[in-house]
This record gives structure tokens, sequence and C-alpha cells, in this order.
């Protein structure tokens, strides 16, 4: 046995490898921070790059297509330019009935898309509750998602008359989609957590409020985005055939009285239009994705 003393370690000696052993630790840490940094600030360049091209591209066409009417490469009558459309949309805003008209297709067209999307999803429920009926009316949702749908314009005419019409037109666009996409969306959520729950003892009524309708608000919000589009040229194409307001009216009557003014003015509240809904349907989309704790 040896008789030196044995040392013990002191407090400072401690703190000073725990100093260490933390700076190690960190510097790691601090590296990754430093780089996602960098990551974030190269992708913020490229979406500002991306916006900035984008806005290049509109205010070249601008351009070229005012500079074709005023050099007199196109007939300006034809296809109006810019500065036209400036001025007919100041005087069909101020002195005309352009919000009342955007109004009356913005309506329509929220009424159109809750009406599709509520009765789409109620039948592809159906569908998925039930195989018989799946099995017996699938093949009549494909002969009508296949049928031109302007054919039954005089048909919703007649039925529906000159207002509600409208509607029949944007639901027989729209409402087939939202049953064949909610319906995919069905048939995609795993069947290891149906099963799951059906060996606990859950009715189907549980199984579809508890699992398949919040594992499918992926699906839903992608299919209220194409349901902007559908529904939206489902209203004018209503508008254009018994309409006696709305955009698609403006655009009718605008061509039938030669005013290619009122008609591209028209065409642009429809663009500025879609923009807006589309962009509220993002904004739902992020909140309920969001609430369910998908990613966004």
């Amino acid at each position: 046995m040896s008789s030196l003393p044995v040392s013990e370690p002191s407090i400072g000696s401690e703190t000073r490898k725990e100093q260490s052993i933390a700076l190690v630790a960190e510097i790691p840490e601090k590296a990754a921070s430093v780089q996602y940094a960098q990551y974030l600030r190269v992708q913020k360049r490229r979406l500002w790059a991306v916006r900035l091209s984008q806005l290049l591209v509109l205010i070249l066409f601008l351009g070229l297509w005012e500079l074709a009417a005023n050099m007199k490469w196109v007939d300006s009558m034809l296809t109006s330019k810019p500065s036209q459309i400036v001025h007919s949309f100041q005087e069909l805003a101020f002195h005309g009935d352009l919000l009342k008209h955007t109004w009356t297709t913005a309506i329509e067209t929220f009424i159109g898309i809750v009406v599709s999307m509520l009765f789409g999803t109620l039948v592809a429920v159906v569908f998925w509750w039930s195989t018989f009926a799946s099995k017996v009316l699938e093949p009549y949702v494909v002969v009508l998602n296949a049928l031109p749908k302007v054919a039954l314009g005089p048909i919703f005419y007649i039925w529906l008359g000159d207002k509600y019409s409208i509607y029949g037109m944007a639901m027989a666009i729209s409402v087939i989609v939202t049953i064949i996409m909610v319906e995919s969306g069905f048939k995609e959520i795993s069947k290891t957590k149906l099963k799951l729950m059906e060996s606990f003892g859950a009715s189907k009524a549980q199984m579809l409020r508890m699992v398949l309708l919040p594992a499918s608000i992926p699906n839903l919000i992608a299919t209220l985005k194409v349901n902007v589009g559908l529904t939206l040229v489902g209203v004018i194409m209503g508008e254009f055939l018994s309409s006696k307001a709305g955009l698609g009216y403006l655009i009718i009557y605008g061509g039938q009285v030669f005013q290619m003014n009122m008609v591209m003015v028209s065409i642009a509240m429809l663009a500025l239009l879609s923009i807006v809904m589309y962009g509220l349907v993002n904004v739902i989309g992020r909140f309920a994705k969001k609430k369910y704790h998908f990613e966004t």
C-alpha cells in the first residue's frame, strides 16, 4: 500500500471541466444554427427573386400589349389596351355597377363552393359507409363526370329559373369532382388505424368522426382549392346563359355591344376574385392543418 495521500478533486477543477464540456457541446450547435440561418437567408432571397420575376413578367406583358396597340400592330378596338382598361375600370367602378356585379358573382361562387363541398363530402361518406352503395352508384358518378356540363344549362334554366340555374350549373361542375377526390382520399387513409379502432369496439360513426375526417383534412383542403376554380367557371357559365347581373353578364353584354374594354375589365375582376378566394382557402388550410397537427 502506498503511503502517498490521495488528492481529492477540487470544486474549481470540476467546474472548469463542466464548462469545457459544455463549450465543446455548444460548438456544433452554434455551427448548425449559423448554417440554418444561412439556409433561411438563401431561401428568402430565392422567394424574393421569384416574386420579382413574376412581377417583371406581368409588367413586360402589359408593356408589350400597350406598345402593340399604340404602334398599330394590333387593333385596339378588338384587343383593347391596358391604359383603356384602367380608364374603363374607373368609369365602371365609380359611375357604373362593377362592384355590384363583382359582389353578385362572389356570393354565387361562395354559395356554390359551400354547397358542393358539403354535398360532395356527404356522398363520399355514404360511399365509404356502404360498399354496396358505392358499387351501385360509382358508374353513374363516372358518367356524370365525363358529361359536358354546359349541355345541362338549358335544363337547369327550365327547371330552376334564371336565378337558381346559376347555382345548378356551379354544382354540376364542382360536386362530381368533390365526390371523386374526397372518396379517393378516404381510400388512402391507413386501414390499420380503422382496424385498430374496430378492434376496440368503435362504431363506424366514431371511426368517421375520430379518424377518417381529421385525417382527410389535407385532402379536403386540396379539394376546396380545386373547387374555387371549378365553381367560378360554373357560375360564369350560368351567368352567360340566364343572369341579369354578375361578371358573366358584363362579359356577354360587353361582347354584344362591342365594348371590349368592359369585357377586359370583367376578366381582370374575375382574375382578382379568384386570387382573393384562393388566398382565403390557403388561410383556412393553414389554420386547419395547424389545428389538427399537420405540417404546413
